[in-house]
């Protein structure tokens, strides 16, 4: 219930009722992105400072290997399960939403632990940058190989196929994707710095973080109440996936903590990680990499069914479990 009183899930709570209305009330598009880029500028910055003090330890290694782990098997595992229901195209889709990352979960998991005065890493941030891109290429890839299944399979290939998207274009859209280098270089920055750097930046990077979370969640809960209208009509069975998929994945990396030793608040946020699904990044290339998939589907599940849940209710139950098991 203590998470419920923060004002930034308040506003959340606030932008979905607000959305569930249809108010007209709404954040514009350029507004939000900078609010965005700048929660990743403050916590790549927060990251890097963190970083410059305790330096690359095996401890640091190892969270990173398994958060690139977790970035592979997870969207492997949705898509074997979810081409039993859907297209290939849609599984594998929904499998790269699922297997990819949500920066601005993971962002207010981190407003969490530190509202919690749970202990964590800075190198975090890395683990969370390293799992943005492996879904999407492994998303491609079975793409491909569903279309080259289908042009093998018709008689009329000629009228119906659809090039392969090169994954040389893809591997340069995730490398350079405008978030994921904001993160990385202000996490650098960070590093290079170090206690300089944060007395000087501490005004921007953290008395300003908390007001600009509670602006972001504001609209993202309008967002998030306006893609559930999108699955209307819908298999259950991919609501139930919405919902029970992350709780897979996140026992998933619990598992993984436990079998190497990461400490709890590390674990915690592998955890948020592994539950947490992409709506913005993935989205963006799956677009035009996998025009075959409907948007409705990954976007509506990812934003409208496991982004609400994480974020209400997730975060608490994730940090809370990993702390017993782990702490």
């Amino acid at each position: 219930m203590q998470s419920f009183l923060d004002p930034a899930i308040l506003f959340f709570v606030f932008g979905l009722l607000a959305g569930a209305l249809r108010s007209n009330l709404e954040i514009p598009p350029q507004i939000a992105r900078f609010l965005s880029l700048y929660l990743l500028m403050a916590l790549g910055l927060k990251g890097g400072f963190a970083l410059h003090q305790s330096g690359l330890t095996m401890d640091v290694a190892v969270s990173l290997g398994c958060a690139l782990l977790l970035a592979t098997v997870v969207p492997l595992l949705g898509y074997h399960l979810l081409k039993r229901v859907l297209s290939g195209y849609d599984a594998a889709a929904i499998a790269a939403t699922y297997g990819s990352v949500s920066a601005v979960t993971f962002i207010t998991a981190v407003q969490y632990l530190d509202n919690h005065n749970v202990a964590y890493g800075g190198h975090m941030a890395a683990a969370m940058a390293l799992m943005e891109s492996p879904a999407i290429i492994m998303a491609v890839l079975l793409a491909n190989m569903v279309r080259q299944r289908e042009k093998e399979q018709s008689l009329a290939a000629e009228s119906r196929t659809v090039r392969n998207t090169p994954l040389s274009r893809i591997l340069h859209e995730s490398v350079t994707d405008g978030a994921q280098l904001v993160l990385l270089g202000a996490m650098v920055i960070g590093i290079v710095t170090g206690q300089s750097g944060h007395d000087a930046m501490q005004p921007f990077a953290g008395d300003l973080f908390k007001g600009m979370l509670a602006f972001f969640l504001l609209d993202m809960g309008l967002n998030a109440a306006r893609s559930m209208s999108g699955l209307k009509g819908k298999s259950p069975w991919l609501l139930a996936y919405g919902l029970v998929g992350p709780l897979v994945h996140a026992s998933l990396a619990l598992g993984l903590c436990v079998l190497l030793d990461i400490p709890a608040g590390n674990g915690a946020l592998l955890v948020v990680l592994a539950a947490s699904a992409s709506y913005i990044a993935v989205p963006a290339v799956v677009r035009h990499a996998i025009p075959e998939a409907n948007p409705s589907l990954y976007i509506g599940m990812s934003l409208g069914v496991t982004f609400p849940f994480n974020i209400l209710v997730g975060i608490p139950l994730y940090v809370g479990v990993a702390q017993r098991v782990l702490g």
